[in-house]
């Protein structure tokens, strides 16, 4: 889907920006009795009756999957293709499209949220296969240069610009989909576009060279909230739950399959534009009928197999539905004018979305402000958020609700004098400059993965210098949250939510702080168009020792710490990279047409020995976790190795 951007720093190379090679299928099977998952399959399973899912008679026999998408920390400001289809084969040769309708859809905005994409009803069996099929014919995909947006076009290897795309899936016997009779499993789509591309930003348009590769496992690596948008269908007050016709993304048409949406009194929810929580969001959707289109956040309780809402909009609250919307960061504010960037605009007519840098928008004393549910924080109603127009400031992430007004190539703009702008968790990282109780100043090198030279913090504090948020001493409020002494001079990172226009200092309420020892890292080297037999010093149960005098090694040779790039052929040592000891592990072996995945680092060590000593090249490898510069160790839960054929 989550770690950082990974661009070459503009002293070492100007004209390229390196993201290396995956795209990931998650695969989560979950047992008919107990929702724990299977770690071995190789015979099919007993079919009592012969399923069809077109077959009402015959559908109790079938197996159900859901089909979820997320997307990695990247570089890419938007990254939007059609889906068409995805395919799923199962070890009898036979196939299945679990996927009713082709769907347009923006990777680069599912970084830290999955969303729901499809609910199949599909015959039991064992699954080992499949394909995806993208169309980037009509794609929109920006990355950034410098304080702009620059429009890309994504090539294969060999240059050629992409048209259809058809991916493969592979599912080696230990990770292989086993889909029973009456049970649900669930499918999480990983595109990480930071590891899947390269990025040559020098030209106009920049060109992304794409090397995308699926695999598929049985445990997700990563847990993130979930988004579940659809048309209601039903609510079940004694069961404390309703029921929707899937439609992902902002797709104006299209059933993706049914979903059952739980609610709890911890539950908040707008409908048309009014407030709720608990049962009473069930009341209201009832009297707003069926068909009434909802968006709702949550997460998913993987031994129970439900999804439970944190936050629902409903009706007209729903961005885009009845009124158009727009999402970004708010980078400058000049009294009640707003400059937002980054900006997803999603028209309430049947044109759907798109995406431009920039849109300006107009608020007023009648604009409805709040804050969103934090994911890690205790549940407030909404009518507790509620919040006037000083708490729009500069940095902060927002969702816009109003009418667009201007759309032509001047730019757009929103009237929101009589709409919303729902406030969301904010992410920045930088580098510690000093700790006092209750605060952090960090030397600010992202705000909303975006440079901090792009926002305008004029009048953030007052219209005084000395009190205007400055991103070189940028004041995080951290509370009870507690740093290291020994964090100073090292990278940071935090979310939480800007503080009122006007109201700095502290710049920042930081409500969740990471620092260095935990920060995410993504660690990435290349060995040029023809590869090396000997990219490593030492291959064993510790890991891999990185040979920084390869001779072949090319421009990528990074560890990119959050806010940090480090050369890896400038340190003092060779980098090890060794597997963590807890938790979900993922390591991929790829070549041009096949695929290798192990969950176990001591058979990855054993086939990729073996594949050197065969005569294969390794020509890139990428690796995700967490890096300690005292030890010059990177431990990591992903690796990724890319390899030539002799």
């Amino acid at each position: 889907m989550n770690v950082s951007n990974n661009h070459l720093p503009r002293g070492v190379n100007n004209r390229t920006t390196w993201m290396s090679v995956a795209l990931m299928l998650i695969v989560l099977a979950l047992s008919a009795c107990g929702g724990g998952a299977s770690t071995s399959n190789t015979v099919e399973p007993p079919v009592v009756a012969q399923c069809n899912p077109a077959d009402p008679g015959t559908a109790g026999e079938c197996g159900t999957l859901i089909i979820g998408l997320t997307d990695a920390d990247g570089d890419f400001l938007s990254y939007t293709v059609d889906v068409l289809s995805l395919i799923l084969e199962k070890s009898d040769g036979a196939v299945i499209e679990v996927m009713p309708n082709a769907t347009r859809v923006d990777f680069a905005q599912y970084v830290d949220l999955t969303e729901f994409i499809s609910v199949a009803t599909v015959p039991p069996g064992l699954y080992v296969a499949g394909t995806i099929r993208l169309d980037y014919t009509n794609a929109e995909v920006f990355v950034e240069d410098g304080d702009t947006a620059k429009e890309t076009i994504v090539v294969d290897a060999d240059g050629n610009p992409l048209g259809q795309t058809e991916l493969k899936i592979k599912l080696v016997d230990r990770d292989q989909l086993f889909i029973s009779r009456a049970t649900t499993s669930l499918l999480i789509i990983d595109f990480d576009l930071d590891a899947s591309h390269m990025v040559d930003i020098s030209p106009t348009p920049a060109i992304a060279t794409a090397e995308p590769f699926i695999v598929a496992e049985l445990d997700p690596v990563d847990t993130k909230e979930i988004r579940v948008r659809g048309r209601y269908i039903e609510a079940n007050e004694a069961g404390m739950y309703y029921v929707v016709a899937l439609r992902p993304f902002y797709d104006k048409v299209g059933d993706f399959g049914r979903m059952k949406v739980f609610v709890t009194e911890g539950t908040g929810c707008e409908v048309d534009e009014a407030e709720f929580s608990g049962v009473e969001c069930l009341h209201a959707l009832e009297a707003a009928e069926q068909g009434t289109l909802t968006v709702a956040r949550g997460t998913l309780n993987v031994a129970q197999r439900q999804f439970t809402a944190n936050l629902i909009l409903a009706g007209s609250s729903v961005p885009g539905n009845g009124t158009d919307a727009a999402k970004g960061h708010v980078i400058a504010r000049m009294d009640n004018e707003l400059v937002v960037r980054g900006g997803t605009i999603i028209l309430s007519d049947a044109s759907g979305s798109f995406f431009r840098d920039d849109v300006t928008v107009t608020i007023g004393p009648n604009t409805k402000v709040y804050k969103t549910y934090s994911f890690d924080r205790p549940l407030l109603a909404i009518t507790d958020r509620l919040l006037d127009i000083s708490a729009i400031s500069v940095g902060q992430k927002v969702t816009v609700r109003g009418s667009v007004t201007a759309n032509d190539e001047i730019g757009v703009h929103i009237d929101a004098t009589e709409g919303a702008v729902i406030l969301h968790v904010t992410h920045l990282n930088g580098i510690v400059n000093s700790i006092v109780p209750g605060q952090v100043d960090i030397d600010l090198h992202s705000l909303g993965g975006r440079r901090p030279g792009i926002y305008d913090f004029t009048c953030t504090g007052g219209c005084e210098p000395l009190t205007d948020a400055d991103p070189h001493i940028y004041e995080v409020s951290t509370g009870n949250l507690l740093l290291a002494a020994v964090a100073a001079g090292q990278p940071v990172s935090a979310w939480g939510f800007v503080n009122a226009f006007m109201g700095a200092p502290p710049d920042f309420e930081g409500r969740s702080i990471i620092d260095f020892s935990d920060v995410r890292s993504a660690l990435g080297v290349g060995w040029g168009a023809e590869g090396t037999t000997a990219p490593f010093l030492m291959m064993d149960e510790n890991g891999l020792l990185l040979d920084k005098r390869n001779v072949d090694i090319d421009q990528r040779h990074f560890i990119k710490q959050d806010p940090v790039l480090i050369d890896l052929t400038t340190l003092d040592a060779d980098t090890l990279i060794a597997p963590r000891g807890t938790g979900r592990k993922l390591f991929v072996i790829k070549t041009a047409d096949s695929l290798q995945l192990y969950a176990d680092f001591d058979d990855f060590v054993i086939a990729l020995t073996d594949a050197l000593a065969g005569g294969n090249a390794a020509r890139s490898m990428y690796a995700r976790g967490h890096y300690n510069a005292d030890t010059n160790v990177f431990t990591a839960y992903k690796i990724f190795v890319y390899m030539l054929e002799p």
